[in-house]
């Protein structure tokens, strides 16, 4: 009999499933040792040495783990292929082979729950990866140093039950200034002037831009805490110079220009961790923790890849696989001649997983939870539409001249969906008749309309993970916990 050892019970009958009655699978039920809850636990005049002890009600899992692997032919540590997932399996050796001499114990990783997958694993075993292990506690250490040394000021100075964190202090730290820079932002008022003109029974809408070549638009630049901030408004900053301005219009409206353009709009990456909190909270509305929860338990499934990623990168059998699928269900138009390639542009990104991808592109839905599911086809589309071919809009301008003053006229039309198609995007085409230089048209209706500059807004969940992962705070991982601690402590 072998033996596998995995964090939760979910992977642990995703694994029995494919593997059989040879194989027997067992979880931790998550770290089985952890530092204490009630101090400290870093020794630090000793090098920071971490003082680990057994997880409460851990310790009838350890006892099931130590009777199997002493009847077990060989024990393979499969737990999740990242630096917790090494300390776990760092931490499960240690309490089963205190000797540290039982060759039996060997390290799987596999980035994808599926039969091939864990397969390929057991024939390429190793040895945990201790630089991987050494990573996780340097980082454990220091959440613990910077969170049980700081809390008890909150305490002392506020009241209890307040927090800090390394990370999460600096996340309140990025709220509280974009608050700052709201209150001290100038909201200013400014006019744009509309113009509805004829074509004989066509009507199109255009926008005053500029007065002898000079443009009415102007953009102000700021500098934020965290990014920059640009807001747009017009240099007619008052209601009776809008009115001057049309009183001062000429007579006739000529078409002067028309600009035809036709632009090619490139997929979007597949997810990684952060961009799969952001599409989540913008497109379900879901928080950090729920998006990750749901996606755990796809993984788990073996329905996805592993979800604790920053590549932006696909296997090649997947992209082939991507691939096939497109040209099946959309049509051979849609794949392109050669397979779209993504650069990561995070700062500190690891890159050892693939992407965020479904295990089998065939399959367009899955029955786990609503959650799970709505998440998948969110993942599923994103991934397949990486290796569509582009999106081609045909974009129309028309100026309009009249005296000194020139109109801008927009029409813009879809002329090949491309990705879009697989990600479901409603394009509202914006037509404009058909203009010919010297076409004089009839001015059916002109209005000032007032508008006011607008401060930087406040950060949602996928805009404050954005500017995490910009600014290189934390990792996409940890993301969810952090968000939930600010909103649990009523930070925000």
């Amino acid at each position: 009999m072998k033996l596998i050892i995995v964090e939760s019970p979910t992977k642990a009958r995703t694994l029995e499933r494919f593997l059989g009655k040879d194989y027997q699978v067992l979880a931790t039920m998550g770290h089985i040792r952890d530092l204490p809850k009630s101090k400290l636990g870093v020794d630090i005049d000793n090098n920071f040495e971490p003082q680990y002890e057994i997880v409460a009600g851990q310790k009838k899992t350890i006892s099931k783990i130590k009777s199997a692997v002493a009847k077990a032919d060989k024990v393979f540590l499969a737990t999740d292929p990242d630096r917790e997932g090494e300390a776990i399996a760092h931490h499960v050796l240690a309490v089963i082979d205190e000797k540290k001499n039982n060759s039996r114990i060997n390290r799987i990783t596999f980035h994808e729950i599926t039969k091939s997958a864990i397969l390929s694993a057991l024939k390429n075993y190793g040895q945990i990866n201790e630089d991987l292990v050494e990573a996780q506690v340097a980082r454990r250490v220091l959440d613990r140093l910077v969170g049980y040394k700081l809390s008890p000021v909150l305490w002392k100075k506020i009241r209890r039950g307040l927090s800090a964190g390394r990370v999460q202090s600096v996340a309140v730290r990025l709220i509280v200034q974009r608050e700052g820079e709201i209150e001290k932002f100038k909201t200013c008022q400014y006019w744009r002037i509309w113009a509805d003109f004829s074509k004989g029974k066509e009507v199109l809408r255009a926008e005053l831009v500029s007065k002898k070549g000079k443009k009415y638009q102007v953009r102000e630049k700021k500098s934020l805490f965290a990014g920059e901030y640009t807001s747009t408004k017009t240099t007619i900053d008052n209601l009776d110079l809008a009115k001057k301005i049309i009183d001062d219009l000429g007579p006739s409206f000529l078409v002067d220009k028309v600009s035809k353009k036709i632009s090619s709009r490139h997929p979007y990456p597949p997810f990684t961790t952060s961009t799969m909190q952001q599409s989540a909270y913008r497109v379900l509305n879901f928080s950090s923790r729920r998006t990750m929860r749901a996606a755990q338990k796809l993984y788990e499934e073996g329905l996805i890849t592993y979800h604790r990623t920053d590549s932006v990168s696909l296997a090649k059998e997947a992209v082939d696989k991507a691939r096939a699928v497109i040209a099946d269900k959309f049509g051979r138009e849609f794949v392109p001649d050669k397979p779209n390639f993504y650069k990561t542009k995070t700062r500190v990104a690891q890159e050892a997983h693939e992407a965020i991808r479904p295990t089998d592109f065939k399959k367009t839905k899955v029955k786990v939870n609503r959650d799970s599911d709505r998440l998948y086809q969110l993942i599923w589309q994103r991934a397949l539409s990486s290796q569509a071919s582009n999106a081609k809009t045909e974009s129309v301008t028309a100026k309009i001249s009249s005296g000194d003053y020139q109109f801008l006229a927009r029409g813009r039309r879809l002329i090949f969906a491309g990705f879009t198609k697989i990600l479901k995007f409603k394009q509202n085409d914006e037509t404009l008749p058909d203009l010919s230089v010297g076409d004089e048209l009839s001015l059916k209706n002109i209005n000032p309309e007032e508008s006011e500059t607008n401060p930087p807004p406040r950060y949602s969940e996928a805009s404050l993970i954005a500017a995490l992962e910009k600014e290189a705070i934390g990792r996409p991982s940890t993301y969810a916990p952090i968000i939930s601690t600010i909103l649990g402590r009523h930070y925000v």
